[in-house]
């Protein structure tokens, strides 16, 4: 009976402290919705930055080569990432190799300095903040872009979301390099988005698909073939190409439905490979929600891609999963609207122009399909232009770079101005390096003469950016 006494007392004294618990709870909570309800919300004002004369807003190479040649140039520059690293697409996406050529002797510096287009994931950025901070710029990682300080239609700067609260930079001349135009748009500047009108399509706006690119290792060199995009039929040392392997594949349904192509590229390392392969299409990068499913949905196709090649690559019988990304890959967003703009005709006749800031900008129209299975889509079979017409190398004209409204403000990346079908040959990153070489230069220029941006001397940026060519 005392046991039982005692047990009844224990549990008494527990369901007390319980409810005096909930009750407690309870009061919070009406407290807490009575302050919400009749006090207003109270936010922690802006912390005060240091004014800059070039804030760069976007750590991945068109920031890094924009924020390098601005504080080479003598401006007071600061580079902001939303990441904890520096290298962009090729860091947190694995997106690798570099891809693309132009004729710029700063370019080729960066290159040489990183250790050339196939990358060692793993060190880039530091490679890369070596070049800012001997060059003299601050950076600060860690900081998303909240939203552009405008004067009326001029950008002055931009408002930060940091861990320690907002941080307000105030800068004489801001450069967009987030790759999404999100300065330039939040600004109100002109964009476009996803494909046009076409000859096999709608008005539709679609961009093209998102990748989860990753690594495998435990791959046998000698028995491997490397795709190189898979333009050419090369054959395994067995004769068979990798266009027979995964049209088999798909015709088994051993590969998701969407993968049309499995492509390999070297990595720094002997016995691993970066695969690119996953696709998901009818996305936007610009949406949350789009970004969510996509980085699901991509994660979740490369399990059956690394089986297929275990199963039918030969060299890949004993691969496994060695790197994974921190964020999927986006291709296509917003096309900030400029005062000049390069078109896919533009690039297929090698187009010259007296107000180039970059020269000799090559790569293939390298679209990939926004709506079915493929991930090479060329321009189409029915275009005038031809399937994948042959590009010349082209000039990037000054004007793409500033957007027609916004004062204040320029852009670097495939942000840039063009059409859907031209972004697809300048949107990869050995140009957009370029292209934020020209922005910087500028920029610095802006900013030391006082005047916008679209009233700086176009000699005067070409006399610099072409000063090594």
């Amino acid at each position: 009976m005392r046991h039982l006494d005692t047990t009844m007392n224990r549990l008494n004294r527990r369901d007390k402290i319980k409810g005096l618990a909930v009750g407690a709870f309870a009061g919070l909570g009406t407290r807490l919705a009575s302050a919400t309800e009749s006090e207003p919300v109270r936010t922690r004002k802006p912390e005060p930055w240091a004014p800059v004369d070039v804030l760069v807003c976007g750590g991945g190479p068109a920031g890094i080569a924009a924020a390098m040649m601005a504080a080479r140039s003598g401006a007071k520059t600061l580079l902001v990432e939303r990441y904890g690293r520096l290298g962009g697409m090729a860091v947190q996406a694995m997106v690798g190799p570099l891809m693309g050529n132009v004729r710029s002797a700063w370019v080729d510096e960066i290159l040489q300095h990183i250790g050339g287009r196939r990358v060692d994931y793993e060190f880039i950025d530091l490679k890369y903040a070596d070049l800012l901070q001997e060059a003299g710029c601050q950076i600060l990682l860690h900081a998303w872009i909240a939203e552009p300080l405008l004067d009326g239609e001029r950008v002055i700067g931009a408002r930060l979301v940091t861990k320690q609260g907002p941080i307000d930079v105030k800068a004489r001349v801001t450069v967009d390099a987030t790759g999404d135009g999100d300065v330039a748009f939040a600004a109100g500047a002109e964009f476009d988005q996803g494909r046009g009108a076409g000859p096999n399509w709608e008005a539709d706006g679609l961009v093209q698909p998102m990748t989860i690119m990753f690594r495998v290792a435990g791959v046998k060199h000698a028995e491997t073939m490397e795709t190189n995009g898979g333009r050419k039929a090369y054959r395994f040392p067995d004769g068979r190409t990798w266009n027979q392997l995964t049209k088999g594949a798909n015709a088994r349904g051993e590969l998701p439905p969407t993968v049309g192509m499995v492509r390999t590229y070297l990595s720094s390392r002997d016995e691993e490979r970066v695969i690119n392969a996953t696709q998901v299409n009818r996305v936007d990068g610009t949406k949350v929600q789009d970004l969510t499913h996509a980085e699901l949905e991509g994660r979740r196709q490369v399990e059956p891609i690394v089986a297929f090649l275990r199963k039918n690559a030969p060299g890949f019988q004993n691969a496994y999963v060695s790197g994974m990304p921190a964020v999927i890959g986006v291709r296509e967003t917003r096309r900030i609207r400029g005062i000049e703009s390069l078109s896919v005709e533009d690039l297929i006749a090698g187009k010259k122009s007296p107000r180039a800031v970059v020269r000799g900008a090559s790569f293939p129209v390298d679209i990939h399909n926004p709506a079915g299975i493929g991930q090479a889509q060329g321009v189409s079979a029915a275009h005038p232009l031809g399937k994948d017409p042959s590009v010349k190398p082209y000039d990037v004209p000054y004007g793409c770079l500033v957007p027609k409204r916004v004062n204040g403000l320029l852009m670097a990346g495939r942000c840039i101005s063009g059409t859907h079908e031209a972004m697809a040959s300048y949107r990869v990153q050995v140009i957009a390096m370029a292209t934020g070489i020209a922005a910087g230069t500028a920029a610095a220029e802006a900013s030391r003469e006082n005047v916008e941006p679209r009233d700086v001397k176009v000699s005067q940026v070409q006399s610099v950016v072409f000063e090594k060519a």
